[in-house]
């Protein structure tokens, strides 16, 4: 019996990924497509944008301008700006100053305590006594130096209130982010992909699905 030859074999799997319909050709490509985004694509920016979490997908609400134009949210929430003295001028300079929505894909890029500045958009670990267990991406408000250290606070664009927080947490949300370090941040949003996050989001409540 005659060995089929490697050129023969490569022909049929390449018709079998790329052009065939079945249900199986199907699987494979997903398969093929996560094993590329995964252990090449993800790390390759990785590497290039100097961050190990170059893109996250927003999973919450907290960053959302509720479909408001700038000057609208803005009116909603200049009390509380005030009174950390970030007034509308510069809040407009501001990236994403329109904020973002949940399903968003962002793309990140390194940090440090030179390139963070108050109205930037970062991403972090959650404290240890927030025990929501996901990044959280929020824009820094305030920086300030405590113990020889340099010290972030964040707040999601859509948490409305009138007064600083109280325990590290907001009256809307309650979410542990007045004391963040250095070490905590993952990176800081570049640019926003509409609604590619979903994708993810999906998944993981299908994977729930079946879990629980």
């Amino acid at each position: 019996m005659r060995k089929k030859k490697p050129k023969a074999i490569l022909k049929k799997v390449w018709h079998f990924v790329w052009e065939d319909n079945s249900i199986w050709s199907w699987i494979v490509n997903i398969v093929l497509a996560f094993i590329l985004i995964k252990y090449i694509v993800y790390p390759g920016l990785g590497l290039a944008l100097g961050t190990t979490y170059p893109i996250v997908a927003v999973v919450s609400s907290s960053m959302e301008h509720n479909s408001l134009n700038f000057d609208d949210w803005w009116q909603n929430s200049e009390e509380y700006y005030s009174g950390i003295e970030i007034v509308k001028n510069s809040f407009e300079k501001f990236p994403l100053k329109n904020g973002f929505n949940k399903g968003d894909i962002m793309i990140l890029w390194r940090t440090n305590s030179n390139n963070i500045k108050i109205g930037d958009v970062i991403v972090f670990k959650s404290a240890r006594t927030n025990p929501k267990p996901d990044p959280i991406i929020h824009r820094v408000i305030i920086i300030e130096e405590k113990n020889g250290s340099i010290i972030y606070q964040t707040k999601g664009d859509n948490y409305v209130t009138n007064r600083r927080q109280i325990n590290g947490c907001f009256q809307d949300g309650c979410i542990y982010e007045s004391d963040i370090q250095q070490s905590q941040i993952l990176g800081k949003a570049l640019f926003k992909v509409p609604w590619l996050g979903y994708i993810k989001i999906w998944f993981v409540d299908l994977l729930n699905l079946f879990i629980k």
